[in-house]
């Protein structure tokens, strides 16, 4: 099937890349030329691992293109995702304006039906929206479909050949086929496709997220209780995970999540609520205690030092929102460099990936490390941020040796406390005592 995607960033780059990998013909449309020209020539604008691999090998098949020009794209394409960025607003809400103008330029240079399958996410509603703009901008027809993707960063290749389901919202019988035949080569091990209405499908990707990120502040506030009684919060969530009702994915506390997808979709659903006169407090206390769990690590860190923090070198592992990837929208570690710096502290931060984007946003003004151990230099404390593989089992000795003093802040508990006082380090990590 020829196939377009609108939107060469994050998703629609991933989108794109694994639907030729199963044999498709794959057009992505964006209108930033630098950036297809860059992916025309297999340069890649994001960390993911085993992207650029792919896009190699299908642009040399020549099942991949790129282009900026909308026109021929949506002529030799029936289908037509729309990948289009929907950024967070001031009040945390998506903005879907960027997808609402896409599907008006697709209708203005359609030539007959298309099918247009909306990926991003967007509020119950917005394929109402879509199919509205085509209409007023074109006779021809065409059927909008949800199909919202739950693709993780760093592992995105994975989840889109494996998904655990794929969800569509499409009310007509023939295009659901479509959508299902396009589908079934990444559900040969029996894994669902859920076809319901639109609106569900839109909404089932919002409330995916909230309840994820209801895990981790919840996960967040038992580990509160835990070190005012001397619990180990490792210990109780091996007795949470193992209830099969609940299970051990995102049951682990730290500094709280990042990223884009949980904020922002905790965001619009208490804007959405708010617009229908709907109590949502449980979800608005998720969205506090996240933003309140950076606040308190931070406070940790502050308090710890006291007013002789101005002048002190603050080592930090990990700046990305989650591992293996360098996206930086959201992420903890911005928030800990900027108030770190704040109070007179000197910044030296690694990341394995991030190190462009960090010097993109902050420039020459704080230390950036090429390798891991060099950061430590010197230090009079280590931040852990981001629980990257590198980190979890690191020489002791050796990092002892390069700090000035003996002090860790592990907001991601990757160490055992026990383990940290045999080798002299004073460790403050979140949920476990204290040494």
């Amino acid at each position: 099937m020829r196939i377009a995607i609108v939107g060469t960033g994050y998703q629609g780059l991933v989108v794109g890349t694994c639907l030729a990998e199963n044999g498709h013909q794959i057009i992505c449309v964006d209108r930033d030329a630098q950036r297809i020209q860059s992916l025309s020539q297999c340069v890649m604008p994001i960390h993911e691992p085993g992207l650029e691999e792919l896009v190699a090998r299908n642009l040399e098949e020549e099942r991949l293109s790129f282009t900026t020009d909308l026109t021929d794209a949506v002529a030799e394409s029936l289908m037509i995702f729309l990948c289009v960025g929907t950024p967070i607003q001031e009040d945390g809400f998506a903005d879907t304006r960027g997808v609402i103008r896409a599907a008006e330029q697709i209708a203005r240079v359609m030539t007959g039906y298309r099918i247009i399958v909306n990926k991003t996410t967007s509020p119950p509603g917005t394929g109402d929206e879509i199919e509205e703009a085509v209409r007023k901008n074109t006779e021809h027809t065409c059927d909008v479909v949800a199909n919202p993707d739950f693709l993780k960063e760093g592992s995105a290749i994975d989840d889109f050949m494996r998904p655990d389901r794929v969800v569509i919202g499409c009310e007509d019988v023939r295009v659901r086929e479509i959508m299902k035949e396009l589908y079934s080569p990444f559900l040969r091990t029996g894994k669902p496709f859920l076809s319901m209405s639109r609106r569900s499908a839109e909404m089932t990707k919002f409330a995916t997220n909230v309840m994820l990120a209801a895990r981790i502040s919840l996960m967040n506030q038992l580990a509160d209780i835990c070190t005012a009684y001397e619990a180990d919060v490792a210990e109780v969530r091996e007795g949470i995970a193992a209830d099969y009702r609940i299970g051990p994915t995102f049951l682990f506390p730290g500094i709280g999540f990042g990223g884009q997808g949980l904020p922002r979709d905790l965001a619009s659903c208490i804007k959405l609520a708010r617009e229908k006169g709907l109590e949502c407090d449980l979800i608005e206390a998720v969205q506090k205690v996240n933003e309140r769990q950076r606040e308190k690590f931070l406070r940790r860190i502050l308090d710890y030092f006291g007013s002789a923090i101005a002048g002190k070198r603050i080592a930090i592992w990990g700046a990305s929102f989650k591992p293996r990837t360098d996206d930086l929208r959201g992420a903890p570690a911005l928030y800990l460099i900027d108030r770190i710096r704040e109070a007179g502290a000197q910044v030296v931060i690694f990341d394995p990936a991030a190190s462009k984007r960090l010097r993109d946003i902050y420039e020459d003004t704080i230390e950036i490390a090429n390798k891991y151990y060099d950061a430590l230099e010197g230090a009079d404390a280590l931040v852990i941020v981001t629980e990257w593989n590198e980190f979890r089992r690191p020489d002791y000795e050796r990092m002892g040796k390069l700090m000035r003093e003996r002090v860790i802040f592990d907001g991601r508990n990757l160490y055992t406390p026990k383990v940290m006082q045999a080798h002299g380090f004073k460790y403050f990590s979140v949920g476990r005592p204290s040494v």
